[in-house]
């Protein structure tokens, strides 16, 4: 699975999270348990994904395993879409972050949940134009929203402070609000964990 994102990132010099970090791990265990690798070999692997500085470091420490079945390869678009009147979309579990997301939304509500999305990108450029709702960021350390480029109009933003961390992902979010909020905040213990849905 880290090859994979590496080869959808482009670009293997592309700085590791924690979340990085903790799928190779688990990548590792896994091949251990099922005699691909040895303990001496798991071992030195081990320490070498927790000191891994760069998904490149990563990739190269799961290349000669098996992608474990069910993963599926992760790819990262340019450009992602949502248009929606009267309803709800979210984004959650394990969805793939483009490097930009244009929002049309009227009456209804849009969340983007960070909390375990696959980053592969540095920043993220959202153009919104929202009417009568709300768009909702989940976030988790390292990510950093920008709502300077924001016209409110009757509208209000709810944000709070980011946890100190490295920079993983700078959210820019351009565009108009009418009768409308925007809330970051981090994911609340027990919420509801939901696929993602376009």
């Amino acid at each position: 699975m880290v090859a994979e994102i590496v080869r959808s990132a482009g670009s293997p010099e592309v700085r590791a999270s924690h979340a990085d970090r903790d799928r190779t791990v688990e990548v590792l265990r896994v091949a251990a348990g099922d005699g691909r690798l040895t303990l001496e070999e798991l071992d030195e692997r081990l320490e070498a994904a927790l000191s891994a500085r760069t998904v490149g470091e990563l990739a190269v420490l799961t290349a000669d395993l098996p992608v474990p079945a069910g993963q599926a390869v992760t790819q990262a678009e340019d450009v992602v879409r949502i248009r929606q009147e009267g309803a709800s979309t979210r984004r959650g579990d394990g969805w793939v972050v483009p490097r930009r997301l244009e929002i049309r939304s009227a009456w209804g509500e849009v969340t983007l949940d960070l909390t375990d999305a696959v980053i592969v990108h540095d920043t993220l450029d959202i153009d919104l134009d929202l009417r009568a709702g709300a768009l909702k960021l989940l976030t988790r350390p390292g990510v950093v929203v920008d709502t300077g480029g924001l016209d409110l109009h009757y509208s209000g933003i709810k944000a709070r402070r980011p946890a100190d961390a490295p920079v993983l992902l700078r959210i820019r979010i351009t565009g108009e609000v009418h009768y409308g909020q925007i809330v970051v905040r981090p994911r609340r213990r027990g919420f509801g964990r939901r696929g993602a849905t376009a």
